[in-house]
């Protein structure tokens, strides 16, 4: 037995054991992406002993109890994203929200005093991959006075800096789930009449701001993860791929040729990310596949990284923008529905990149059509995402608009014919208080 299976084997423990290791008053991190399963149940399982946890979950996704009302005095629950299974526990004030930096979640003012981190067995060597999403997991393994780790043999291995030793973890778990994939939700699977009839008018206009060897970035959402399924690559050769998520669909896009990453600037023929997503097929090729390489967050959205890339293209979605440009992914007024995420290092670094573009797309009502999402003001206490300063190609179903290098008044005339026909005059209006004597 070589010495790390020794090791391993010392580690060795049930969930109960390893998590009576957290004590009241402690810190304790989950890190992002899927929540360890076995530990979470067990954390929570000790909710009557345990007085004052910090809590940290940066993608909340699994219902452990401690959202629910009555949980306070064990748990203090600080969420990374606003997600829907957290928004009533937001809105209700119940938890604190961790605010990111230009690589996201950062949060590194926080001590950890226990990280709670999923992996898959070690291989031969002894180094565990942290599957299918690295995120920042290793700089919190490094920081952490005590690593958990839940060992799931479903996990995939990749290329890059997807890697973790024995000898850095205190303890270990076997727990693999009894869910069939372990990544995200499947969007390529979700047939194309599904989607939503403004997000395929999105499409068609973006498709037109897409060059033959750019590199690309699509955000984490429910407008932009159906993009690449809608035909906006259809006919584009050699695109190059460096983005924080790899929805499903761009893996199979790789696996046709369409992107290739023959003209990225760095990482030349590889496709980048921290995170990959997909169907159970999807996740099998990127398995040791020499095209991918997943690496920490701090490296892929950082802006020196990004902006290096020559015809960056960066796409993401907003929740709502404003008639100057201001844009929001993040909250309606106080109303959290986001996070910070990698929006504002991906605007910058495009920003910086030679022939780079950033591309904001948003469907131009909400609510059935009896909202616009384009407004003059934002609500008081809305979070900018992008400030107007950054803002480049706006995109909603009823075209593009370039605020790039224009005016407060030539930009509210591009952002009002983006907007609904229902909302123009109100609009129009409301800008001539704004910006007209």
């Amino acid at each position: 037995m070589k010495p790390w299976q020794e090791e391993y084997e010392r580690k060795l423990v049930t969930a109960e054991e390893a998590v009576n290791h957290i004590k009241s008053g402690g810190h304790v991190f989950f890190t992002a992406g899927r929540q360890t399963q076995a530990l979470g149940l067990a954390l929570a399982a000790r909710k009557e002993e345990l007085r004052g946890v910090k809590v940290l979950v940066p993608t909340p996704d699994r219902d452990f109890g401690w959202y629910d009302r009555g949980w306070e005095e064990s748990f203090d629950i600080i969420v990374g994203f606003g997600m829907p299974i957290v928004w009533d526990m937001m809105a209700e004030q119940r938890c604190d929200m961790a605010v990111g930096g230009l690589r996201g979640l950062e949060a590194a003012e926080i001590a950890i005093d226990v990280v709670l981190v999923e992996v898959s067995p070690p291989d031969e060597h002894g180094f565990c991959s942290f599957g299918q999403s690295v995120w920042n997991k290793k700089e919190q393994v490094e920081r952490a006075k005590l690593v958990l780790a839940e060992v799931n043999s479903r996990l995939i291995r990749t290329y890059g800096t997807n890697y973790v030793h024995v000898s850095e973890i205190d303890y270990f778990v076997e727990h693999t789930p009894s869910e069939k994939l372990p990544g995200r939700a499947d969007l390529r699977g979700k047939a194309v009449s599904g989607v939503r009839e403004e997000v395929k008018g999105i499409a068609e206009h973006l498709a037109t701001l897409i060059k033959d060897g750019d590199t690309l970035e699509i955000g984490v959402g429910t407008t932009t993860e159906p993009l690449p399924q809608l035909g906006i690559f259809d006919n584009r050769q050699d695109l190059g791929w460096h983005s924080e998520h790899t929805p499903g669909k761009v893996v199979e896009l790789i696996r046709e040729g369409v992107f290739t990453g023959k003209h990225k600037t760095i990482n030349k023929g590889k496709a980048v990310a921290t995170a990959v997503g997909g169907s159970l097929e999807d996740l099998q090729y990127v398995h040791m596949n020499p095209k991918f390489e997943l690496h920490s967050v701090n490296y892929v959205n950082d802006v020196r990284t990004i902006s290096a890339h020559d015809n960056m293209v960066a796409i993401n979605n907003a929740l709502s923008i404003d008639l100057t440009g201001q844009i929001t992914a993040e909250s309606l007024g106080t109303r959290m529905l986001g996070g910070t995420g990698g929006q504002l290092a991906f605007a910058i670094g495009s920003a910086f990149s030679k022939g780079g573009r950033c591309i904001t797309i948003l469907p131009s009502t909400a609510r059935d059509g009896t909202i616009s999402r384009i407004v003059p003001t934002h609500e008081p206490g809305t979070a900018i995402t992008v400030p107007r300063t950054l803002a480049d190609f706006i995109v909603t179903e009823r075209g593009i608009a370039c605020l790039r290098g224009k005016t407060q008044r030539q930009r509210t005339e591009e952002m009002i014919a983006l907007a609904h026909p229902d909302f123009r005059a109100e609009l129009r209006k409301e800008a001539k208080k704004l910006y007209w004597p």
